[in-house]
């Protein structure tokens, strides 16, 4: 199948497509799933890009082993990535724990044009970062899918393996515990009002 008809494909007739021996489902399924991937991982990890690289191709390649035996309409391909991707986060999480202090781990840098919203932007960043970091796993992976991935309550409880209203329970306990951290620094972090 050519490249450019597999960008309208399905994730799961890609990932078929794979399991049957077509190198350019992968090539056009890693395409679109690796950002997502990534992007996850770094919220969740807090910003340490190697790190997240690493997972997020480390959920890639356990997609690729279960091809062959994977069964439609059970999950969606993207949610399975969401959840394996959150769980080699929380691994590694949990091993660092062990290691260095959180205050070892390097800031996300931000590429925005002009220095003052830049400097700014980024002190936005590592605040918001840092309250997610003060949150229990499960509240900080449920706030980054909910509020900074976007994905629906039905599919943040397939992610993570519990129900709706624990979805909910767990985004509004982080939302609350995050606006606790950070309504001390409006002012410091350039928001006036109520931006």
């Amino acid at each position: 199948m050519p490249f450019d008809a597999m960008s309208e494909c399905h994730d799961e007739e890609l990932l078929a497509a794979f399991a049957a021996g077509d190198p350019g489902a992968a090539r056009a399924l890693t395409a679109r799933l690796a950002p997502r991937a990534f992007s996850h991982a770094m919220r969740l990890l807090g910003g340490d890009r190697a790190e997240a690289e690493d997972v997020a191709q480390e959920a890639l390649l356990k997609l690729w082993r279960i091809a062959p035996d994977w069964r439609a309409g059970e999950a969606k391909v993207s949610t399975w990535l969401y959840r394996v991707t959150a769980n080699l986060c929380i691994d590694r999480l949990r091993k660092r724990r062990d290691g260095p202090a959180l205050d070892a781990i390097p800031e996300p840098q931000d590429d925005a044009p002009g220095a003052d919203h830049a400097l700014q932007q980024q002190a936005r960043n590592a605040a918001l970062q840092a309250a997610l970091m003060t949150l229990p796993d499960r509240q900080r992976q449920a706030v980054v899918l909910r509020h900074i991935e976007g994905l629906s309550n039905p599919e943040i409880a397939q992610i993570m393996d519990i129900g709706p209203r624990a979805v909910e329970s767990l985004t509004a306990r982080g939302k609350k515990a995050l606006e606790a951290a950070l309504c001390a620094r409006r002012a410091e972090l350039g928001y006036q009002g109520d931006d």
